[in-house]
């Protein structure tokens, strides 16, 4: 799939490994316990799309993966540990890695010959899945069920990235376009309280 998806695919396990860490800061978890929402944010929702290409696990296949997201993952544990941080400074990595995941989901999808539509799904449930892990682990409600636009953002990108890829866009342009997208509706979203109606049952 080309070395400049690869790399968009690190960088997204790094930053998602970060913002597991910088959540679970806001909880009574040990080192040990922030490794683990670390992983499981940086890798849990590559993990679903590949089970579901009945492929085997991308950081198994290569474990520079994993490295990344231990190394993140401890970095910002020091960092955090020396210097006072925002409490909803882990949105801004999220939604780095949520536009960074998205387009890596979706490209794997398409490389291996899922119809468009389905890719864009998997490119949705790449880029949100860790997130929800992450926040199963830290007992929050999973940012992707409610709150500013997340999983919305996410399929509107990866299907402005199918949508680009017809036109005849080249693959690395369309994804810097649909990730640059992703993250600008995201961040608009959470700056301006953007969110889609609720279901709320009559008493």
């Amino acid at each position: 799939m080309g070395e400049f998806v690869y790399w968009l695919g690190m960088s997204a396990v790094a930053v998602t490994a970060a913002a597991g860490v910088l959540e679970a800061g806001r909880k009574p978890i040990d080192l040990f316990g922030m490794v683990l929402v670390a992983l499981a944010a940086g890798l849990g929702g590559g993990t679903v799309r590949d089970l579901l290409l009945d492929r085997t696990a991308f950081w198994l296949a290569d474990q520079t993966y994993l490295y990344a997201a231990l190394a993140a993952g401890l970095a910002t544990f020091a960092a955090a540990r020396v210097m006072r941080l925002p409490a909803r400074l882990f949105l801004l990595p999220d939604a780095v890695g949520l536009a960074l995941f998205t387009v890596v989901g979706t490209q794997v999808g398409l490389a291996y010959g899922v119809p468009w539509l389905g890719a864009t799904f998997l490119g949705v449930a790449t880029g949100v899945l860790g997130g929800v892990l992450r926040d199963i682990l830290c007992n929050e409600v999973p940012l992707v069920f409610g709150g500013e636009l997340y999983g919305t953002a996410a399929w509107g990108g990866a299907l402005l990235m199918v949508g680009l890829m017809a036109a005849g866009v080249a693959q690395g342009v369309a994804a810097v376009a649909a990730a640059a997208a992703i993250l600008a509706v995201r961040l608009a979203a959470i700056q301006w309280r953007i969110t889609l109606p609720q279901f709320k049952a009559l008493a």
